[in-house]
């Protein structure tokens, strides 16, 4: 038999019964539906982790207070730690030529008064080159100033979220005043949006000249943590080896295990999340590919319903000469076909489940043509591995003893 011919009994064969067919391609459409949705929703997942990371800046190097010696050799936790101090980051700049920019700062929490509102946010007090360096853009007015730091500036830059709390929406908060920790600051820009990074939200916050909040706020010299900016991204394992030096020979420190700071590079962060998102999209697309082995089994029931139900039929092709060939490949393009459709019912099933999960639960989601190409290969291997028996039975017939079926 030509191809023709057995792609036109295939097709006759399955429109038959119309229902069962159809019921039978659900658990394939179901199986390859929630493989696309679940990996575009991983994939997703992951594009959004590496841009939030990415939107700190690039080609960075963050030192923060690690873990230090308590009494008896007990190590306490970064939070509780205070390690690094502004002279730390003035040595980085001046003995380190690959240290382009660094910026040190000091991060707390305050409650924030203006007029009559107030809210709780975080404070960042830092210098000049904390903008370039993290990639702030403003709004409206300017960022903190080499002579704010200088002349400890009672002045604020707020992100938009905090001078929508804070003045309401539509206002100018350029000039007006807020009040933290009872000393009054004069608000000289708003940032623009930004959104969540990898380190909270860039927009509920408020930036300080460091000096001004390690006098009037913190009472003391020390920073929350250093950011060190390179020329390119080449040089960040080198800028990390040259500042664990110096650091730990700053702070006296003989064996690296006991040091009191870590060193984070940016691409070492990128790199774990991006590990950690491929996991949880293999997962959950592991989990969402049971459904297509349940799927194939439902196919191979009905293809051995069917070879069943065709016995004489089957025994009349083979007396009038239809080789085991043919009826094997006519079982067998019946299964693929099945699976065919059902796989391509099923790309469109996970492209729209992608697409409603993007717009209804505002999360990114990315279809990537090798998700698609991966299914279309699944249903025809699944077609072909559980159509493989049924199809192989029925070539198997004796002739005499299939037309005596009843």
């Amino acid at each position: 038999m030509i191809f023709s011919d057995l792609l036109e009994e295939a097709f006759s064969a399955l429109t038959v019964n119309k229902v069962r067919s159809g019921l039978t391609i659900l658990g394939i459409v179901i199986g390859i539906g929630s493989v696309i949705a679940m990996v575009a929703i991983g994939q997703g997942a992951q594009d959004s982790i590496q841009d939030s990371i990415k939107s700190i800046g690039s080609n960075l190097i963050m030192v923060r207070p690690g873990f230090q010696r308590g009494s008896g050799g007990v190590r306490s936790g970064r939070g509780s730690a205070q390690t690094l101090t502004q002279k730390d980051a003035d040595s980085i700049a001046k003995e380190i030529p690959l240290a382009q920019s660094v910026a040190p700062e000091i991060s707390r929490s305050y409650q924030v008064t203006a007029k009559s509102k107030n809210t709780n946010t975080r404070t960042i007090g830092t210098v000049a080159l904390y903008s370039k360096i993290r990639n702030i853009e403003m709004e409206t007015g300017s960022f903190i100033s080499d002579q704010n730091v200088r002349s400890l500036s009672r002045v604020a830059v707020i992100g938009p979220t905090t001078a929508l709390d804070l003045f309401g929406e539509g206002s100018n908060p350029i000039g007006n005043k807020i009040r933290i920790n009872r000393i009054d600051f004069t608000i000289i820009g708003v940032t623009k949006a930004k959104g969540e990074s990898g380190f909270g939200s860039s927009d509920d916050i408020i930036y300080l000249p460091i000096s001004t909040a390690q006098r009037f706020l913190a009472n003391d010299d020390y920073v929350s943590m250093i950011s060190i900016q390179t020329e390119n991204q080449e040089e960040m394992t080198m800028l990390q080896e040259q500042i664990t030096e110096l650091l730990l020979r700053r702070h006296n420190i003989g064996d690296p295990t006991l040091a009191d700071f870590s060193v984070v590079n940016q691409a070492d962060i990128v790199e774990t999340a991006s590990s950690i998102a491929k996991t949880f999209t293999i997962l959950l697309a592991s989990i969402a590919g049971i459904s297509l082995i349940v799927g194939g089994i439902g196919i191979m029931n009905m293809m051995l319903t069917t070879v069943t139900e065709r016995t004489r039929e089957i025994g009349l092709r083979k007396a009038i000469g239809a080789q085991k060939r043919d009826i094997s490949t006519q079982f067998l393009m019946e299964s693929v076909i099945l699976t065919f459709f059902g796989g391509l019912i099923g790309i469109i099933l996970g492209a729209g489940i992608s697409f409603a999960v993007e717009k209804l639960a505002n999360i990114s989601t990315n279809i990537s043509l090798s998700s698609v190409f991966l299914a279309f290969c699944v249903s025809a291997v699944i077609g072909i591995v559980f159509g493989y028996y049924p199809a192989k039975r029925a070539a198997g017939f004796n002739p005499i003893e299939a037309l005596r079926y009843e």
